[in-house]
């Protein structure tokens, strides 16, 4: 029987019996170092990517500080999307099925209010959700947070970039004064800085470097636009494809919609995740992926980090994310759990910046053309541009060997072009050997 390195932590029977039902042995390193100073009571920050197992690191040592007998609400967790919501409480009633006494509820918008209202007659000790419901229970003086001693701040980053922060910041006002706050994020905002500095003194900071900025498992593709139509294009790479599930990712919501309309009516069945979709569509299109009704989702970054779809085999980039960390998130939600997985980015001239950094950031791109519904491979983009700076090298050297005569004779620039082009073919041919 495989040793289980959780025991170490010495939390309750139920927490361990459940870690082992969901067959986890090994810490994550952000487990490994967080689940200590969550359990001493200190307040933290977790600077991590996506995929490393930060919700663990907070639920378990959250479920083990729990004092059922005490029915007041002693944990808040907030989190800037409904789904992410959802999926941190579904993660904390794996653990509650296997200890009841223990009360979590989901508060999150788009579900009724006054019957939310009339069921917090009793406090939950654990609250998820997010900060606009959360606040808006408060403000109506049906939740009581004022109890809680934990407060986590998960994604922070993108809590700022969604307007959330301020909402938590009323949160945060409404809890004890020795409040153990946990903030989780992928990268810190220095907008985010006053936030943290106000309710955090000396937190201990927890940074884990991703091993490698994408899978290992992972195959990055490039496709060159060339003025062509860009949904067909996408169209085409689906259909030569044939995908277990792809999302193609968009930068706005009204892109999203255009490019899943054209699908749609190119016979393709296309789920889409965006912010715009109304509350209760958005919860029935997440059934539907996560029955796998669909083979193909179009979505905006909300996706590529608030949501986790499992079984995703290809991801094709519609357009780059200006932020380059949302490149990572999106590719992420491929080549999971040791399977294979593509990323197929169509791109046009204008994106030359932004591919040069993601290969300093260390991606490494094949090249490819889509013809007649085949997938081919091209020559690296850089080629030309490597072969003409040569040639201009080369000029310079041949110009500076073959030196002009002090007395110039008729036809002397047809000799000088014929000794230069003689010395050039020379160079090619070295070229050709190194490589």
């Amino acid at each position: 029987m495989k040793e289980n390195h959780f025991n170490r932590f010495e939390f309750q029977d139920f927490i361990n019996e459940t870690i082992e039902k969901l067959g986890f042995h090994q810490p994550t390193e952000i487990q490994e170092k967080m689940i200590p100073l969550v359990l001493k009571g200190e307040s933290a920050i977790g600077q991590s990517q996506t995929g490393t197992g930060k919700t663990l690191a907070y639920v378990l040592p959250i479920l083990e500080k729990i004092r059922p007998e005490r029915q007041e609400v002693q944990a808040v967790i907030a989190a800037p999307t409904r789904e992410l919501a959802t999926q941190i409480y579904q993660q904390i009633v794996k653990f509650t099925e296997q200890n009841p006494s223990i009360m979590a509820k989901l508060y999150v918008g788009g579900t009724d209010k006054q019957r939310t209202i009339d069921k917090l007659k009793i406090q939950p000790h654990i609250v998820v959700g997010t900060p606009g419901r959360i606040y808006d229970l408060i403000n109506d003086q049906a939740l009581f947070i004022h109890t809680g001693s934990i407060l986590v701040v998960d994604e922070a980053d993108m809590m700022l970039d969604m307007g959330f922060i301020e909402d938590v910041d009323r949160m945060a006002s409404r809890m004890p004064e020795n409040l153990q706050m946990l903030v989780f994020s992928a990268t810190i905002p220095e907008k985010l800085r006053p936030f943290l500095k106000k309710y955090m003194e000396n937190p201990k900071v927890i940074e884990i470097e991703p091993k490698r900025k994408s899978a290992e498992n992972l195959v990055h593709y490039l496709l060159p636009s060339r003025h062509r139509n860009k949904k067909e294009l996408v169209h085409d790479a689906l259909i030569a494809y044939n995908p277990y599930l792809a999302i193609v990712f968009t930068n706005t919501k009204k892109m999203a919609e255009e490019v899943a309309n054209f699908l749609n009516e190119k016979g393709l069945k296309v789920g889409r995740v965006h912010g715009d979709l109304p509350p209760r569509e958005r919860k029935k299109m997440m059934k539907q992926i996560q029955e796998l009704e669909f083979q193909y989702i179009v979505a905006t970054d909300l996706a590529s980090r608030g949501i986790d779809i499992e079984g995703v085999s290809h991801v094709i980039n519609y357009e780059l994310p200006s932020d380059l960390d949302f490149y990572i998130h999106r590719v992420g939600r491929t080549a999971r759990a040791g399977y294979d997985g593509m990323a197929l980015t169509i791109y046009d001239l204008s994106d030359e910046v932004l591919l040069n950094r993601l290969e300093k950031m260390g991606i490494q791109f094949k090249n490819v053309d889509l013809k007649n519904g085949e997938f081919i491979e091209l020559d690296d983009r850089n080629r030309r541009k490597t072969r003409v700076r040569q040639e201009d090298e080369t000029d310079k050297m041949v110009k500076s060997i073959i030196q002009k005569p002090k007395k110039v004779k008729p036809g002397y620039k047809k000799k000088m072009q014929t000794e230069i082009d003689k010395v050039k073919k020379r160079q090619r041919r070295l070229n050709q050997k190194k490589k």
